[in-house]
């Protein structure tokens, strides 16, 4: 305590009997405070496992109360708390706009109800509408739209059908989130074109199923590529960033891998900054995880390329309405894919008895309403190098 005292006087510049005095009762007082003195202290950190464990144990802070990202409930009452001075129009629906920013934390959600509000003065109306908050999502999550950047023509046709790639995998695979959007228009963060995807309903937690279906959606527009124009982009960096993330959380932190089986192999340091898993195990076995890696990735991309060349129809046709109109909704992906394939409208009775080989699709619910992943919402982004 004296060094500790010393030391902070020497700071402030000379000796002071009474600072040192009340300093050092201060720091008496932290192991279990005196019940007689009236102290309250409050701290904050993002960085709770570096902090001295002498600090944490108990006596004391008797209360740790944890600030994470707002679930979809929070997210409603966010929204409307931003939303009271603006004037809203009659299809506004926050619930909506709620479950389509999966992660996004309350910073966010303002920025999106201000953009919403200045897309609605430039457009000359009074009140926000509910396709001036879905502009407004993207605008805060993949930038504005950069229409001044001109594609060449051979750059249209290979961004669109890689964003196809990805959208087409998810209508195939029955465990992937339906499509909510298609833009081949560039944004002002990198993103040459993206596919918006919103989940049915907010989730906690992943299946195995729900993660491959994932991972082999991340590698479609690779795939795509590949399948259409014989050779790859630099396009699909981030979607393999992504898909190499998932495939070795799976590993070192989910026990999904058949060879490691419920091995913990990794600890997620910053959990409330940048979440990183560092792997907690010897060079050898850091070796196996990455051949296992490469495994399942490989295999996942093989499926995406038999999936897309088994429905290359499909593909040909919803690029080119893409390429034609540069953006899409999730509606009209999904009546050109049906058209394609033979699929009823949902409620339509059907002639004969669907083709075992074709995935039994429902349609997405609410396409107005839809939206990484991830546990959040996830945007597959074709990025620039």
């Amino acid at each position: 305590m004296d060094a500790i005292g010393k030391s902070r006087d020497s700071h402030y510049g000379g000796g002071n009997d009474e600072r040192e005095q009340t300093l050092n009762q201060l720091l008496a007082e932290m192991d279990g405070f005196d019940t007689s003195k009236g102290i309250l202290i409050l701290a904050a950190t993002n960085r709770p496992e570096i902090l001295d464990p002498a600090l944490l144990r108990p006596g004391r802070f008797d209360r740790r109360v944890i600030v994470e990202r707002p679930d979809l409930k929070g997210r409603v009452n966010i929204l409307k708390v931003h939303a009271k001075g603006v004037m809203l129009d009659e299809t506004v629906d926050l619930d909506a706009i709620a479950l389509a920013t999966s992660g996004a934390v309350g910073s966010d959600l303002a920025n999106m109800i201000n953009e919403a509000a200045i897309l609605a003065v430039k457009n000359g109306r009074k009140a926000v509408s509910q396709k001036d908050l879905y502009e407004a999502v993207e605008v805060v999550l993949v930038g504005k739209e950069k229409k001044d950047r001109i594609l060449s023509q051979e750059e249209r046709r290979i961004v669109s059908y890689h964003e196809v790639g990805h959208a087409l995998l998810s209508a195939l695979q029955k465990h992937s989130e339906p499509v909510q959007k298609i833009t081949i228009v560039p944004r002002t963060m990198g993103a040459l074109g993206y596919v918006m995807q919103v989940p049915e309903e907010e989730k906690y937690l992943n299946t195995k199923k729900e993660l491959e279906a994932m991972v082999v959606g991340l590698l479609g527009g690779r795939a795509a590529e590949e399948i259409v124009f014989g050779d790859v982009t630099t396009g699909a960096s981030n979607d393999i960033e992504k898909a190499t993330k998932v495939v070795r959380a799976m590993i070192t932190q989910y026990g999904m891998s058949e060879k490691f089986g419920l091995m913990g192999l990794a600890n997620v340091e910053d959990q409330y900054l940048s979440g990183r898993a560092v792997l907690n195990c010897g060079d050898a076995t850091a070796t196996e995880i990455d051949r296992e890696v490469m495994v399942i990735l490989k295999a996942a991309y093989e499926e995406a390329k038999r999936l897309l060349s088994e429905h290359r129809e499909s593909l040909d046709k919803i690029a080119a309405f893409l390429i034609e109109r540069e953006t899409i909704t999730g509606k009209e992906f999904m009546d050109i894919f049906r058209e394609v394939e033979g699929i009823p409208e949902p409620g339509e009775k059907q002639d004969k008895a669907p083709d075992e080989s074709m995935p039994v699709l429902e349609a997405p619910s609410g396409e107005e309403h839809q939206e990484e992943n991830a546990p959040e919402q996830e945007h597959r982004e074709q990025t620039e190098e």
